[in-house]
C-alpha cells in the first residue's frame, strides 16, 4: 500500500515523542527533522516538504505546545491537519448538473490505465452513486482501445457510444453529448486518446473536444508509481486544459505516495478519486481527511463502514448474526460469514482500515487467505448433515472428508476447531448482551450492547 513506509516512520517518530514529558525547542527540531526526512523519502516534492515543516512548527508555537504536559497528541493533530490540507481538505466531489448530463472528459498519458479507469468511474457512478451513465469511446488511435472499453462496458452493464476509428474524436464527443442529452443520462464519460509523452497534436485535439462539448469536469489520470513525474504531467495538462480534478491510480501498490502529497499543492487541482486495486470496483471517492488518518496509522473506519454497506446485504447479515448469537449455526453459516468478509477485499487491506490493528506481512496474509480457501474446499466436501451438525464428526467421517478433497485429517480438525472457537465466542457475546456488560477492552456502547 502507498504510504506504508511513511506511516511506519511517522508512527516511530510520534512514539518517541510520547516518551517526552515536555516538548523543548531541541526535541521539537529533532522531530521535525525526522518528519522532513520521512516525507522526502516518500518522494514528496522538496518545496512541499519545506512549507509543510514550517507550517507545523509555526502552529506548534502558536498553540503553545511547548507548555503542554502531553505534547504528542497536539503535535499529532497539527501534523494530521497539515496532511489533510496538503491533500486538499474540503469539498472535492463532482458537482453534478441538475437538468442535463454532467460531461466528464478523461485525459492522461498512454499506458496510464485510462480506458480501464473510465470503466471503473462508470461502475462507481452507476452502482455507488446511482447515476445513469453513458461511456464514449474517443480513443481511435490505440489498437483495440474501443474493443477494450466495449468489453468493460458490457461487464458493468453500461451503454457505450462508439463510431469506430474513421470518425474524429471531436465528432464522436459531440454526438455522444447529444445522445446523452436526448436520452436523459446523468453522466457522460468520454475516454480520450493518450500519447507516450505530452505533444502539441494531443493537446490540440483535447482543446478542440473541450471547446465543442464544454465538459463540466476534466479529470487527469496519473499513476502513483510514477512519483514526481505525475506532478510534472499534472502541471503540463493543467496549464493547457485547466483541469478540474485528478484521479490517482495504483495507491494500493508499492508507490511511496509522494505524488499524492505533492500534486494538490503544486498544481492547485484537487484529487477527486483514487484507484486502489485492479477490479472494476476498486475506485473510491477521495477523502483527504481519511487519507491523512491512514498515513498516521489511525485506520479508516468510515471507508470500512461504507464497504460493508455496499457489499453486505443488511437483512441477511442481521439474520445470520441472530442465528450465530443464539449458538444455532453450522459450518455452512461459518463459511457464509467468511465469504462476506472476502467480498470486502484483501485481508491486509481491511486490517489497515481498523485503528490499532497490527500490520500483517504479505506472507501472513497469503497464509490466512490460503487457509480460508482450504476451509471452503473442506466444508464443501462434507455432507449436508455434517455441515449442519458438526458434533457428529468421528474419525471415520474425518478420513472420508479428507480423502474426498485431497487434504489431511489435521486440516479437517483445524476447520472443526475454528468452528468450536467461533461458537464459544458467540455464546460469550450473547451472555454479555444479556447482562449489559461489555467484553474486556471494548468501549461503552460498542456494537449497541447496553
Amino acid at each position: 500500500m502507498a504510504f506504508e513506509n511513511l506511516t511506519e516512520k511517522l508512527s516511530r517518530i510520534f512514539k518517541k515523542l510520547r516518551g517526552q514529558s515536555r516538548l523543548t525547542e531541541s526535541n521539537m527540531d529533532e522531530m521535525l527533522k525526522e518528519i522532513r526526512v520521512a516525507l522526502l523519502e516518500a518522494d514528496v516534492n522538496y518545496k512541499v516538504v519545506k512549507e509543510f515543516i514550517n507550517n507545523v512548527k509555526e502552529k506548534a508555537i502558536g498553540q503553545e505546545v511547548y507548555t503542554k504536559l502531553n505534547p504528542s497528541q497536539m503535535i499529532t493533530k497539527i501534523v494530521h491537519d497539515e496532511l489533510e490540507e496538503l491533500l486538499g481538505g474540503g469539498e472535492n466531489e463532482i458537482k453534478y448538473q441538475a437538468n442535463k448530463p454532467t460531461v466528464i472528459l478523461l485525459v492522461g498519458l498512454q499506458g496510464s490505465g485510462k480506458t480501464t479507469t473510465a470503466g471503473k468511474l462508470a461502475y462507481l457512478m452507476k452502482n455507488k452513486l446511482h447515476k445513469k451513465v453513458l461511456l464514449a469511446a474517443g480513443d481511435i488511435y490505440r489498437p483495440a482501445a474501443i474493443d477494450q472499453l466495449e468489453q468493460i462496458a458490457k461487464s458493468i452493464d453500461v451503454p457505450l457510444f462508439k463510431k469506430g476509428t474513421d470518425v474524429s474524436p471531436v465528432e464522436i464527443s459531440k454526438q455522444a453529448k447529444e445522445l446523452a442529452f436526448n436520452d436523459h443520462y446523468d453522466v457522460l464519460i468520454i475516454d480520450t486518446a493518450g500519447r507516450i509523452a505530452i505533444d502539441e497534436a494531443l493537446m490540440e485535439e483535447l482543446n478542440q473536444i473541450k471547446k465543442e462539448v464544454e465538459p463540466d469536469e476534466i479529470l487527469l489520470l496519473v499513476d502513483a508509481m510514477s512519483g514526481q513525474d505525475a506532478v510534472n504531467v499534472a502541471k503540463a495538462f493543467n496549464d493547457l486544459l485547466a483541469l478540474t480534478g485528478v484521479i490517482i491510480s495504483k495507491l494500493d501498490g508499492d508507490a511511496r505516495g509522494g505524488s499524492a502529497l505533492s500534486i494538490r499543492h503544486m498544481t492547485g487541482v484537487p484529487i477527486k478519486f483514487s484507484g486502489v486495486g485492479e477490479k472494476v470496483s476498486d475506485l473510491d471517492v477521495f477523502h483527504a481527511d481519511r487519507m491523512a488518518d491512514r498515513i498516521l496509522g489511525m485506520g479508516d473506519v468510515m471507508t470500512l463502514v461504507e464497504k460493508v454497506q455496499e457489499e453486505v446485504d443488511e437483512k441477511e447479515a442481521k439474520k445470520a448474526a441472530n442465528k450465530m448469537m443464539s449458538g444455532k449455526f453450522g459450518l455452512d453459516d461459518m463459511l457464509a460469514q467468511m465469504k462476506q468478509v472476502q467480498k470486502l477485499g484483501s485481508l491486509g487491506g481491511l486490517l489497515k482500515l481498523i485503528p490499532g490493528i497490527p500490520k500483517i506481512s504479505p506472507e501472513q496474509q497469503a497464509i490466512a487467505e490460503k487457509e480460508m480457501r482450504n476451509f471452503e474446499i473442506i466444508i464443501n466436501s462434507m455432507t449436508y448433515e455434517e455441515r449442519q451438525n458438526p458434533s457428529i464428526f468421528q474419525y471415520s467421517r474425518k478420513i472420508r472428508v479428507a480423502n474426498g478433497c485431497g487434504k489431511q485429517v489435521s486440516d479437517v480438525n483445524r476447520v472443526l476447531k475454528k468452528y468450536d472457537q467461533m461458537k464459544d465466542m458467540m455464546k460469550q457475546m450473547e451472555q454479555y448482551k444479556k447482562s449489559g456488560r461489555m467484553p474486556p477492552g471494548m468501549p461503552p456502547g460498542f456494537g449497541g450492547m447496553r
